[in-house]
Order: C-alpha cells, then structure tokens, then sequence
C-alpha cells in the first residue's frame, strides 16, 4: 500500500505541471487567433481533461463493467460541478460571458436530462439499457456541438471587441510562438494523463485492499481521480484570471463526458444501467439548473463565493451521503 501511495503522490505532482502547460499553451492560442477563451476551455482543455474519463469508462464498459462506467461518468460530473466549480468560485467570482448564459449552460442541463432519459427508457430486455443506436445519438450530437464550437471560434474578433477580453501579446510584451504554445498543450495534455492514471490505478488498488464496493469506488476514488485534470486545470485558470477558460473547462469536459465517453462506450457494447444511480443523475440535473439560475439571481452574470460555497458544501453532504448507504 506504502507504494500506491506513492505513485499517488507522483501522479499529483504530474497533474499539476501538466494542468499549468495545459493553461498556458490553450490561453497563448487564444490570443494568437483571437479565439474566446470560453471556447478553448469548451473544446481543447475540456476533451484533454476528459481523458481519464474516457479510458476509465470504455475500458470499463468492454470489460463489462457497466457500474464503473457509469458511476464513473456521473460521479465525475457531479464532482466538476459542486466541487470543482465550487472551488473555483471560492477563488474568484465567476464571471458568465452571454452565450454561456444563453447557450452553454441550457445545453449541459439538456445533455444531462438526455442521459437520464436514456438509462430509464427502453422495454423488455433493452429497458435500462444504453444501447448502440442511443449511443450513437449522442455522438452525433456531439459532432454537432463540436461543429458549434467551430463557429463560435470562427467569431472570435466579434467577441474582442464586444468584451475586450484577449490580446495578441502575452503579459511580457512578446510575440506569441505558436509551435511553443502546441507543445505545452500537448505536454500538458500527456502529463494529466499519466498524472491521473497514477492516481486512478493505485487508488483503485487501495480502496480493493480496504473492500470497497465497485459502486462506491466509481461515485467516489474513480470519479474524484478522474476529475483531478480538470480541479487542477480549472483552479490553475482561475488563479491567473483565466475565468472564461475554468467555466469552458467544466461545462465543456459535463458535454464531452455524456456524449462522447457515454455515447462510445455504448457504441463499443451496450451499456446496463442500475437504478440506483436515479438519485445521483437527479442531483446532477438539479445542480446545473442551479448553476443556470446563478446568473440570474444575486449578483447578476456572477457566480460569487456564496454561491460556491453552497455548491461546496453539497459535495461534501453527497459523499458523507453514499458513503453512509453504501
């Protein structure tokens, strides 16, 4: 065990060098193309922090192991919203750009409900079950909100100068090298990787020496090591003012996880659904409505450090929660 601890331990020095090339490689690129932030943060960072996430679950579905992805995919997702955002906002208030308001958090609430939708509906021998065709569906639609994506970088200077919020120099004054900024991206992007299959395997392989249900592994150990890129990457944002990218980061890899890593694991083999998941994807569903009304409500177009606090704190009573009833 002294040695999965460890490896743990490596594994979280790997995520936190990799969550700063990952940032700063993303934000430089931004600024060369003049590409919003929040965009960057929805595509590039999203899909590079959801790595783990996508190995844990399609790995798990073939093995058959449809708890573990799953609970994988929900665990993980309630974590980037109460906690991960939580924190952020604890750090600085989160400011909502417009099409965040509008278009991307209606959208997370929608795929969310979708994905309830899917593991409730069926009959017969398919009934709680993701089949091909459904997941299929959801890769499509991500294609679609991929494309989306395009288009909204595609208006980047329609943003500058709306919202003056990206430059083309960096803070020292100096041409931006583009090759410099891909290399971080991709160091960054390795470096989460490795980072969290350190931290996922040995955590798995310490909570089975301790006998640890499947389930609870998935809710808890799995999903909170597989959402370590995006906690290290959204406070790293965060903490150097990169708000738009920490919000693009959670709400892009919320996307991602449902309909990529849920839509090919079911692809690859259908995927069985257990009921007792219903109250973890109504809490989830239930929080990105909050998170949808936050702008809305107190101090308008922000998420201030009350309301991360709250956000906090149901975390925290979610896993005293299924700890309690596992």
């Amino acid at each position: 065990m002294i040695t999965n601890i460890i490896f743990i331990i490596i594994g979280f020095v790997l995520l936190i060098k990799g969550a700063d090339f990952l940032v700063d490689g993303a934000s430089e690129i931004a600024k060369k193309f003049h590409i919003p932030e929040i965009v960057i943060g929805l595509t590039i960072v999203a899909v590079g922090t959801s790595m783990p996430e996508l190995v844990v679950s399609v790995t798990s579905a073939l093995e058959g192991h449809s708890d573990l992805a799953i609970g994988n995919i929900v665990g993980s997702n309630i974590a980037n919203l109460f906690l991960i955002l939580g924190v952020c906002s604890l750090i600085r208030p989160l400011i909502f750009k417009k099409e965040t308001r509008i278009i991307e958090i209606p959208f997370t609430i929608i795929t969310t409900i979708l994905l309830f939708f899917l593991c409730i509906n069926g009959t017969n021998e398919q009934l709680n079950v993701i089949t091909r065709e459904e997941g299929a569906i959801l890769l499509v639609i991500c294609v679609l909100f991929i494309i989306y994506n395009i288009i909204m970088a595609k208006k980047g200077e329609e943003f500058d100068k709306e919202e003056n919020y990206i430059e083309i120099k960096s803070e020292n004054n100096k041409t931006i090298k583009i090759w410099e900024a891909i290399f971080g991206i991709v160091i960054g992007i390795v470096g989460l990787k490795l980072g969290g299959d350190l931290v996922v395997d040995n955590a798995v392989a310490i909570a089975k020496i301790l006998g640890i249900s499947e389930k609870l592994i998935s809710l808890t150990i799995v999903a909170f090591s597989t959402s370590l890129p995006e906690l290290i990457t959204s406070i790293a944002a965060t903490r150097k003012g990169e708000t738009d990218m920490a919000i693009g980061n959670i709400l892009g890899s919320q996307i991602f996880n449902i309909l990529l890593i849920i839509g090919l694991s079911a692809v690859l083999t259908p995927i069985n659904y257990s009921k007792s998941y219903d109250s973890n994807i109504i809490l989830l569903s239930v929080g990105t409505i909050m998170l949808g009304l936050f702008p809305f409500i107190g101090k308008k177009n922000e998420m201030t450090r009350s309301n991360g606090m709250i956000f906090t704190i149901i975390y925290i009573l979610y896993l005293i929660g299924i700890v309690y009833f596992a």
